[in-house]
């Protein structure tokens, strides 16, 4: 299996969307979400010029879409606009990054506390099960990294989803472009990825037998690795910081 496009409508038939809409994208959203995964795969990498009739050439579509798509990707730290001038790819702000961890980490907290405190249902834990064997079966086939991380996130997404709050997902991926850089900055070797697939199994483990605590400290634990390498990562790719 080494269609990314297949473990995309995998997850769609989980009930896991990229953006948890079912609605066709228009052009400024098609747009948006594809610049954002050229951005944070570092496809684009930091100070990366943007220029707009290129953009609008390439995407096929009309100044104004594009602006929305590029405003967006402002208001989510991913480029500096410059008018009359350029359009930038920011590089990676280690405050934004503490942030977004701190958001994301106290939401899955909550989240997982309150999913194995109330029970999770059967469907949960098959969706969750499924989207680790999906990671499995990625790396096995030595399919691109990109769609690893792609379940990745629907992992996340789903138990978000299970909670009642699909909706945050959306809020912390608007926050998390500089985190999701580090991220992808930070080597995707064998031992990462066995560690990130045995770490969702004891997430679910402890769901599964509804520990409350046993899930809390799974989570900590699972969402602390990159963020406590980032000042070796920043020394090894000074270009990609601020000075």
């Amino acid at each position: 299996m080494n269609d990314q496009g297949t473990f995309t409508d995998v997850i769609a038939r989980l009930g896991i969307g990229a953006d948890g809409r079912g609605a066709p994208q228009t052009a400024a959203a098609r747009t948006l979400d594809s610049l954002r995964r050229r951005i944070i795969s570092l496809q684009l990498p930091p100070d990366t010029v943007l220029t707009r009739n290129e953009l609008a050439r390439e995407y096929g579509i009309s100044q104004t879409p594009l602006r929305d798509a590029l405003q967006k990707l402002e208001a989510e730290g991913l480029v500096d606009i410059f008018p009359q001038s350029k359009t930038l790819v920011t590089r990676i702000d280690p405050d934004e990054i503490e942030e977004a961890h701190f958001l994301r980490r106290s939401v899955e907290i909550e989240v997982v506390r309150k999913l194995a405190s109330e029970g999770v249902g059967e469907n949960t834990l098959t969706r969750l099960k499924t989207l680790v064997s999906m990671q499995e079966m990625v790396i096995a086939n030595g399919d691109d990294i990109s769609a690893f991380q792609d379940i990745d996130d629907a992992f996340h997404q789903a138990l978000l989803a299970a909670a009642g709050y699909a909706g945050l997902h959306r809020l912390i991926r608007s926050r998390s472009g500089h985190l999701n850089r580090l991220r992808r900055l930070d080597m995707w070797d064998d031992e990462k990825v066995s560690r990130i697939i045995r770490e969702h199994r004891e997430i679910i483990a402890a769901l599964a037998a509804g520990d409350a605590e046993q899930a809390v400290a799974a989570v900590r634990n699972h969402l602390s690795q990159t963020v406590s390498r980032l000042e070796k990562l920043r020394a090894d790719h000074p270009a990609y910081f601020p000075d």
